[in-house]
């Protein structure tokens, strides 16, 4: 059964599409209540409104702070019109009730985010919106509540049926709660920020989910993926192919955060969230994914592939030919998007926002961890604050090799083990229980290329059994974070061997 509407009550600061709004409620006979630029606008356009202030005979006052907190107007919203104690309370009071309510906020979130200084933000914080809003969804049982534009259409076609049903009433309260609740976490997540470097003592996000899975990591698991930061693959636009799947978004997001770690073109292929190709060549991302797939071509199949620069026809080429599970990119040349769309399986993701999120959550049973996300560049990662403990000088090219190493051995799952040749890797050890076992499986799986490579190591070496695997091998040059209670043992073999090592005092565990 519907609900007729008879009186509303009007007052937004989003005046889009107010106007075709207060055009339907007036065709509909529908007394309207309105304030301050709200009701201005009305009128201008000719379309009848009560001005707020009028109604409750108080004015609008210190700058518009106080214009609808009012006994009248709350008494309206709140009025239970199905029960009447209500109906006579506000009755004798010459308070008529209202059966729709049309608010939306102050941009709080897009102040702040705007870099506006700190009293311009407070004088966003909406008090009455969130007040009269909450008021109308506690009491949907009489009263419908709009508190976005994009619900107008939904309303336009409830006007002309004669009202809202009380499903759509609950769906409409639900929202707001919803919505004041963001609104809210917002604020006191921005009055909690703190100029120092420890972390909150209390924070809050919304997750809204974005679309329904068909299963999880395995089929029968539920699944979901759920929106809530500004970066990350979440945002990016699909252009081609099936739907994600769970797997596919774990893959995608390690591939993505892999190119990432790199300033020249690079090209990352993951396989179960760990790297089987790493590469970076200055001549772009075309040679960086020849290179990565030669790494490991056989885990390359059914892989994920991630660029950090626009994808052009000489890498879709290639590409084309290997099944693909999903390639994301900041963007595609045409001639590239349309070679690639050819293939009807391969999932095509565009994100253009490169930003890493400084914040990284991990659920554990009974609560969440919460650190600092591992960020390349931000604390040892450059070379000219490495020490060299080992060896001779490096010419300039192992340098490079050993800095692409460093940066890449991050997206290996630790223990891990990343050897290189010519900014490309050419053997990957990853998630063993031991190092030594990591060293073995990178040198397994470069075969002879592991001749004259540099290794990197995301952690320390508790023994020299792990290098010495490396330097039997035929590594020439190692990187590692140094720390161990034995790196004289470690060092001591190294010189023995006559390589080159440095040590860099900083790791990159990568445990999840």
């Amino acid at each position: 059964m519907r609900k007729p509407i008879r009186r509303a009550l009007v007052s937004v600061y989003d005046k889009t599409r107010l106007i075709e709004v207060g055009s339907a409620l007036n065709a509909a006979g529908v007394e309207i209540l309105s304030t301050g630029s709200t009701a201005k606008n009305l009128a201008d356009a000719g379309i009848p409104v009560i001005e707020v202030s009028q109604y409750t005979d108080f004015p609008e006052i210190m700058g518009g702070r106080v214009k609808t907190l009012h006994p009248r107007i709350h008494s309206g919203i709140l009025a239970d019109q199905n029960n009447p104690e209500h109906l006579a309370a506000i009755a004798a009071l010459d308070i008529a009730p209202f059966d729709l309510v049309i608010i939306n906020l102050y941009p709080f979130a897009e102040t702040i985010a705007s870099g506006a200084g700190f009293a311009e933000c407070i004088e966003q914080i909406d008090i009455g919106g969130p007040s009269m809003l909450r008021g109308a969804a506690k009491n949907h049982g009489s009263v419908a509540v709009i508190s976005d534009p994009s619900q107008y259409d939904q309303l336009i076609t409830a006007i002309s049926a004669g009202g809202f049903t009380e499903a759509e009433r609950r769906k409409l309260a639900l929202e707001v709660f919803r919505t004041t609740a963001q609104y809210d976490l917002a604020i006191a997540n921005w009055l909690g920020e703190s100029d120092s470097n420890e972390l909150p003592d209390w924070f809050g996000q919304i997750w809204s989910r974005k679309s329904s899975l068909r299963y999880g990591e395995n089929p029968h698991q539920d699944a979901a993926i759920y929106s809530g930061a500004t970066s990350g693959i979440v945002n990016a636009q699909q252009l081609h192919g099936k739907e994600m799947s769970f797997n596919n978004y774990t893959d995608a997001d390690a591939a993505w955060r892999a190119v990432l770690d790199h300033r020249d073109p690079a090209v990352a292929i993951m396989k179960h969230a760990n790297p089987c190709g790493v590469a970076v060549c200055e001549l772009g991302v075309a040679v960086a994914y020849q290179h990565a797939h030669e790494c490991d071509p056989v885990s390359a199949f059914g892989g994920v592939v991630a660029a950090n620069r626009k994808v052009d026809l000489a890498m879709a080429e290639p590409l084309s030919k290997i099944f693909t599970e999903v390639l994301i990119a900041p963007d595609f040349d045409d001639n590239a998007l349309e070679l690639l769309m050819k293939k009807p399986s391969i999932r095509i993701l565009k994100c253009n926002v490169t930003t890493i999120n400084p914040l990284e959550l991990r659920p554990v049973s009974g609560g969440m961890l919460l650190q600092a996300t591992d960020v390349i560049d931000a604390h040892g990662d450059s070379p000219a604050h490495w020490n060299q403990v080992s060896g001779d000088p490096v010419d300039l090219q192992t340098m490079k090799d050993l800095e692409f190493a460093w940066r890449s051995v991050r997206s290996v799952k630790s223990n891990a083990i990343l050897l290189a040749k010519m900014t490309a890797s050419v053997g990957i050890g990853m998630g063993q229980v031991n190092r030594v076992d990591s060293a073995r499986l990178a040198v397994s799986r470069a075969g002879d290329r592991v001749k004259g490579s540099v290794a990197a190591s995301d952690a320390f070496f508790p023994f020299a059994d792990g290098l010495q695997i490396l330097i039997d091998a035929g590594v020439r040059a190692v990187v590692q974070p140094g720390g161990s209670v034995r790196d004289e043992e470690v060092i001591a073999a190294a010189k023995a061997a006559g390589i080159a090592m440095f040590f860099t005092n900083t790791r990159h565990f990568s445990h999840a």
